[in-house]
């Protein structure tokens, strides 16, 4: 089951265009010429992953019943982006309170493959639609005690496709969730496009934005939580400089959506009553808007990506083909995945 999740090619060193399918592959697939996708803006049920992963099911559903075939939900939906909240620790001390606070989120976490990942997966089947969605992800292969911040991949089947990693979780949340590496930076060849993405400020990551264009990235995922207006120039320049369409995705969460009863939960008091706007959007490969951006509600964007804007783009800028220079840049990814601990038999 795990050789399903991971996309890996060992050493993956950039001279010219590589992508991660084989090109027998890329001849079975029959592209269709426009797809209709969502970027769902909504808020979790904060630290409850099984109401999460019921109200996910049902947006994929609604959204489905639109026509959309590929549904995008925000970074960290399953359970909560806990914004605002310190978990206790400064430097050089921890509270109490705060582990407390840190086991109950561990604890709505979810594990992949799992229960949660079992109902998702059916939600998109039934949907027939490509599903991705932001989530915590708790560390089932080793000790267990670590958190990642995952987006997951699901295909019309139901199938687990995939899962990303966030590489460099930024400031406070390096507190709270591990750094995955580059074994889980997957783009999916599809009939509805090449599918892939980088989570929320990984995205001002050059090197890693070039890892997703020499893959062929044809709709680039942005989920994020970030709602500050200096975040949509950086959504369009992805898909100015990646010639390809981006979904950025972002929750609407308030105070009151937080459990009364958490650990903690006084330190939201400063905070105003709308604690992330959103600003979900869709733009096209020049860098236009689609659609949004949406602030301060719930919703759903809804668009028809024409596949044919992505060649058309290429005209004058492909900055992994006729625009490099591999004579004078190169760039080296590792996809190798880095284990904490290598078991390995010695004879006698």
């Amino acid at each position: 089951m795990e050789e399903a999740f991971f996309y890996n090619e060992g050493i993956h060193q950039l001279f010219f265009r590589t992508i991660s399918y084989s090109e027998s592959e890329d001849k079975m697939i029959r592209k269709i010429p426009s797809v209709k996708v969502a970027v769902v803006q909504a808020a979790p049920v904060l630290f409850n992953w099984e109401a999460t992963v019921e109200k996910a099911c049902r947006l994929t559903g609604e959204t489905a019943a639109q026509g959309a075939k590929l549904i995008l939900f925000p970074e960290a939906f399953i359970p909560a982006y806990p914004r605002g909240l310190s978990f206790g620790i400064v430097v050089g001390s921890r509270k109490e309170e705060g582990r407390r606070t840190w086991q109950r989120y561990w604890e709505n976490a979810i594990e992949v493959p799992g229960p949660a990942t079992e109902a998702l997966g059916k939600a998109a089947r039934q949907a027939n639609a490509y599903m991705a969605i932001g989530v915590i992800e708790r560390d089932s292969q080793f000790s267990g005690g670590t958190l990642y911040c995952t987006l997951l991949y699901f295909g019309p089947d139901g199938r687990l496709m995939g899962k990303h990693r966030k590489l460099k979780p930024t400031a406070a949340e390096r507190l709270i969730w591990g750094e995955g590496d580059g074994s889980t930076m997957p783009v999916f060849n599809t009939e509805i496009g090449k599918i892939g993405g980088l989570i929320c400020w990984e995205n001002y990551m050059p090197l890693a934005r070039m890892a997703m264009y020499s893959k062929g990235v044809e709709i680039y995922l942005a989920p994020t939580a970030d709602a500050r207006d200096s975040w949509q120039p950086t959504l369009r320049h992805i898909a100015f400089e990646g010639r390809c369409f981006v979904l950025g995705c972002n929750q609407f969460v308030t105070k009151n959506m937080y459990p009364a009863d958490l650990a903690m939960v006084e330190e939201l008091a400063h905070l105003p009553d709308i604690i992330c706007r959103g600003g979900s959007a869709i733009i096209s490969p020049l860098g236009a808007v689609v659609a949004g951006p949406l602030f301060d509600q719930e919703g759903v964007l809804y668009a028809d990506l024409d596949l044919g804007e992505v060649a058309r783009g290429k005209l004058d800028l492909d900055v992994v083909g006729h625009y490099a220079r591999p004579d004078v840049f190169q760039l080296i990814v590792d996809e190798q995945p880095k284990l904490p601990v290598v078991s390995k038999a010695v004879k006698d």
